[in-house]
């Protein structure tokens, strides 16, 4: 699978030297097109002196390259496959950092009816009965998961669902865009969507539930298992993802003056 390597080779000022120290960090698209990273990876450069480098790609692909030893820390929001991955050993720990939620999108007719649905599961099924078209990520990533329980709670399987259930194997932005052109319905990070330019007459139509909560969580990957992996830098950033800087930069982060993820970090697990 082709991923997108995002160099953050920041320069403070004109003249500045680049950053001494360089990490890799896989992270989620959604994560990338909210246009968070823009925010943040300027001011760890300044404040650490250190160049993360950013793997964009789902939760699935970033915890593989985690197992891999090719990345030194992920940045996912997929909590059952976050816990596996540190049982395996694969991660030291968990640590969480900061929340959205989870929205559905759809033409601004509504077909189906779901801005009056009373939980997240009754809009699923009601987008079902309809057969209005829907655009799945279909890529293993934290969104894909999260949607396909869903679908299971609704007691629907997309396995079986017909020719208006779209799985298009692509990132959040790229799955917004098809569905932009089809007219159809889709599940979405809220950050990705409010960032999104290319909506046409797609809205926001169902929110709130609160088995739509989507954590992010930072794992650095274990130097017992990989020893080439820079985990000192792992845990130099994960010391500044928590600390009073990161929290004011992710609650400051709004756009059309809505702000896109609340910052939460925890003690490690």
């Amino acid at each position: 699978m082709k991923h997108l390597i995002l160099s953050l080779a920041l320069i403070a000022c004109s003249g500045a030297a680049l950053a001494a120290e360089t990490m890799k960090m896989a992270v989620t698209t959604s994560f990338h097109n909210s246009g968070l990273a823009d925010v943040l990876l300027p001011r760890i450069a300044a404040d650490l002196d250190l160049e993360v480098q950013l793997l964009v790609v789902g939760t699935g692909q970033a915890i593989r390259l985690g197992e891999a030893g090719d990345v030194d820390a992920i940045l996912v929001h997929s909590r059952g496959a976050e816990e596996t991955f540190v049982a395996a050993r694969n991660g030291t720990h968990r640590r969480e950092i900061m929340y959205n939620d989870f929205v559905f999108i759809g033409p601004e007719s509504d077909p189906a009816d779901i801005a009056g649905a009373p939980s997240a599961t009754e809009a699923l099924q009601r987008i079902a009965a309809a057969e209005a078209p829907f655009v799945s990520r279909g890529d293993d990533s934290g969104t894909h998961k999260k949607e396909l329980s869903l679908w299971d709670d609704a007691g629907q399987d997309p396995a079986t669902l017909h020719d208006w259930y779209k799985p298009v194997g692509a990132g959040m932005g790229a799955a917004l865009n098809t569905a932009a052109g089809m007219g159809a319905y889709i599940m979405s990070d809220r950050a990705s969507w409010l960032n999104f330019g290319n909506k046409g007459d797609l809205a926001l139509l169902f929110s709130g539930d609160a088995v739509l909560f989507n954590q992010y969580a930072y794992l650095p990957v274990n130097p017992e298992k990989h020893g080439h992996v820079k985990h000192d830098l792992a845990m130099k950033l994960e010391d500044w993802l928590v600390s009073d800087t990161a929290k004011t930069l992710i609650d400051g982060y709004t756009i059309d003056g809505e702000t896109l993820f609340v910052f939460n970090a925890k003690a490690a697990d």
